[in-house]
């Protein structure tokens, strides 16, 4: 696992800064925090979806459409929403102007969301191999310390949702920042999923010594609401990244911050494996279903997200004792493999 001095620094100030690297599953190929694979399948559209759209970031079209933004829910999660944006000449930008306080987006948002940029900041995307580069004006310095790590996270994980972005890079006024310009953290190099999104560590684990995996627990408005919210946890380093996403999804959330579990407790992975070159197939107990002989709609779905968040799959199957006979609690069947949905929760108007 690779480390570099931003690492070090953003540890010091209890943000920790993930670039790094790992075998997974599927040897070098696998990218343990990753942009999702580009698509339009669209097989979960009920209400869940991948981190961005899988769309052009250029695309022009005078028709709105649905955007994945990200705001700051009321326990302080990042969290992705997607809102009802217009297609313009660059959605990318129309996206972070829809992530500024008191902007257009502002009123989609769920009752006691906050947006993650501050008031009066405008800016201009550029999209070049990959790299999108953000340009903001003197506004964006106006944020309190204590929300830059958030903000790094909304950015990069907002621009990386769309499929011609990898990296971002951040500027003010022109000037390319070697360092965030209000708690200081170090930009030593483009900004990537790989630093995660409401990073947790585990008692115990070492930061140099440890896996990142990124896991879709759900939370509850209190209008009962539920919706996905990305968590990265630092786990025992581990050349097994699908099976370690697996272990983390059963143990579930840290409660204490208001995350909800997705699966039961009794629930038991048989195994974890590659099937074919673009699916992950996972094979659980029957202690997966409930006393109806149904899945967990929410549970399954997670499963989905959280794996092809880290790893090279495109989709996953689901089977009960080797069965693919599977259907859940809101009444789908997952018979076949199934990819990520295209927005994750967009149904905003509903929390």
């Amino acid at each position: 696992m690779r480390k570099v001095r931003w690492l070090q620094a953003a540890a010091m100030t209890g943000a920790i800064a993930i670039l790094g690297t790992g075998c997974g599953m599927w040897g070098s190929e696998s990218k343990p925090i990753d942009a999702p694979p580009p698509g339009t399948e669209t097989a979960m559209e009920t209400g869940t979806g991948t981190g961005g759209t899988g769309a052009d970031a250029g695309a022009k079209t005078s028709q709105t459409a649905k955007m994945t933004v990200y705001a700051k829910d009321p326990k302080g999660f990042v969290v992705p929403v997607s809102l009802d944006l217009p297609k313009t000449q660059s959605v990318a930008k129309t996206t972070l102007e829809y992530m500024v306080a008191k902007g257009p987006g502002e009123s989609q948002l769920p009752a006691g969301f906050a947006s993650l940029l501050p008031e009066g900041t405008t800016l201009t995307v550029d999209i070049k191999d990959k790299l999108a580069t953000v340009n903001f004006n003197q506004a964006f310095k106006k944020y309190d310390a204590k929300e830059e790590r958030k903000i790094m996270e909304g950015i990069t994980w907002a621009m990386t949702g769309f499929s011609t972005v990898e990296q971002v890079k951040i500027k003010i006024n022109g000037q390319e920042l070697k360092e965030m310009p209000v708690a200081r953290t170090p930009l030593d190099e483009p900004l990537s999923r790989k630093i995660g999104i409401n990073l947790e560590k585990q008692e115990g684990v070492d930061y140099g010594q440890s896996t990142p995996v990124t896991l879709y627990f759900t939370n509850a408005t209190a209008q009962n609401g539920k919706y996905y919210v990305p968590v990265t946890r630092l786990v025992k380093r581990t050349d097994d990244v699908a099976k370690a996403v697996m272990d983390e999804l059963l143990k579930g959330p840290n409660t204490s911050k208001g995350l909800q579990p997705v699966l039961n407790a009794s629930a038991k992975v048989l195994d974890v494996k590659k099937t074919s070159d673009t699916v992950l197939t996972v094979n659980f107990s029957d202690q997966l279903l409930d006393g109806n002989k149904k899945a967990p709609a929410d549970g399954l779905q997670s499963v989905i997200l959280s794996l092809t968040e880290n790893t090279n799959a495109a989709k996953v199957q689901i089977t009960v004792n080797g069965s693919p006979k599977v259907e859940t609690s809101d009444s789908q069947t997952y018979s076949q493999p199934v990819s990520r949905p295209l927005h994750l929760n967009p149904n905003p108007e509903k929390l």
